[in-house]
C-alpha cells in the first residue's frame, strides 16, 4: 500500500468517526478541513523523504559511473605505460563500478517513477482539500437551511394541534361571558339604585320628541300643498290633546246666540 493510499485511508477513517459522532455540522466540517490539512502536511513530509531518497540514489548512480570512468582512464594509462597487468586490474574495478552503477540506475529509475506518482497524488490531494474548503461554506449554508426548515415544520406541526385553538376559543368565550356579566351588573345597579322618577320622565320626553316630529312632518306637508283643507282639520283633530266630544261641545257653545248664552 502506497503512502497516499495509507493517508487516504486514515482520512476516510477520521471522517467516518466525525460523521458518526457529529452534533454540530459546521464544527464537524471545520474539523474535517483541519484533519485533511494535517494529513496533507504529513503526506508532504513523506513525499519529500521519498524525493530525497530518489536524489540520493541518483547521486549514487552518478558516483558509480564516475568511478567507472576513472578506472577506465587508469586502465588506459597503464596500457600506455606498457603495464598490461595493472591495466587488467583497473578494468576489473571499472566493470565492478559500471555494473553497480547500472543496478543502482535501474533502482533509481523505478524510485523516480514512484516519486513522480507520489507528487501527482499529493497535488490531487491538495486540490481536493482546496475544493473541500470551497464547498464547506456551501454545505454549512445548506445545513442551516435544512435546520431552519425542520424548525418551521416542527412549529407547524405544533400549531396543527387543535388543543391550542380550542383553548383560545374557550378563553374568548370566557372573556365575552365576563363582559355580559359586567353589563348585566351595571343594569341591575341602575335599576336598584338609580332615580326611577328621572327615568320615567326620560321616557315621556322621548315620546314627546316623537310627537313633535309628527307635527313638524304635518306642517311640512301643508307647506308643500300635499294636504287638503279637510285633511288638515282631521289631522289637527287627531293631534289634539282633548277628546272629539269635548272639541265639538266647545264648538257648539261658541255658535250659540248671545241671548241663549244669557239664558243659560
Amino acid at each position: 500500500m502506497g503512502i497516499i493510499d495509507r493517508l487516504s485511508q486514515m482520512i476516510r477513517s477520521n471522517l467516518n468517526d466525525l460523521i458518526s459522532s457529529a452534533e454540530n455540522p459546521e464544527k464537524m466540517l471545520n474539523q474535517i478541513i483541519i484533519d485533511m490539512r494535517s494529513q496533507l502536511a504529513k503526506a508532504k513530509q513523506q513525499v519529500a523523504a521519498a524525493i530525497a531518497d530518489e536524489k540520493r540514489l541518483r547521486d549514487q548512480v552518478e558516483g558509480e559511473y564516475k568511478q567507472a570512468q576513472e578506472w577506465e582512464r587508469r586502465a588506459m594509462l597503464a596500457v600506455q605505460n606498457g603495464q598490461d597487468e595493472l591495466a587488467k586490474q583497473a578494468l576489473v574495478r571499472y566493470n565492478e563500478h559500471l555494473q553497480h552503477g547500472q543496478e543502482l540506475d535501474a533502482t533509481w529509475q523505478a524510485h523516480r517513477n514512484e516519486t513522480e506518482k507520489l507528487k501527482g497524488s499529493l497535488r490531487e490531494l491538495n486540490d481536493k482539500i482546496e475544493e473541500a474548503k470551497r464547498k464547506k461554506n456551501l454545505l454549512i449554508a445548506r445545513q442551516k437551511r435544512a435546520a431552519a426548515q425542520q424548525r418551521i415544520q416542527e412549529t407547524m406541526s405544533g400549531l396543527s394541534d387543535k388543543s391550542a385553538f380550542e383553548a383560545f376559543s374557550r378563553m374568548e368565550e370566557k372573556i365575552a361571558d365576563n363582559e355580559r356579566k359586567m353589563i348585566a351588573g351595571a343594569e341591575i345597579d341602575e335599576e336598584i339604585s338609580g332615580d326611577r322618577l328621572a327615568a320615567q320622565f326620560r321616557v315621556l320626553e322621548k315620546g314627546a320628541g316623537v310627537a313633535n316630529a309628527d307635527l313638524q312632518l304635518l306642517e311640512l306637508k301643508q307647506r308643500m300643498g300635499m294636504l287638503g283643507a279637510g285633511t288638515g282639520g282631521a289631522d289637527s283633530k287627531q293631534l289634539g290633546t282633548g277628546t272629539p266630544g269635548e272639541d265639538e261641545a266647545d264648538h257648539e257653545v261658541e255658535e250659540l246666540p248671545a241671548e241663549e248664552k244669557k239664558t243659560k
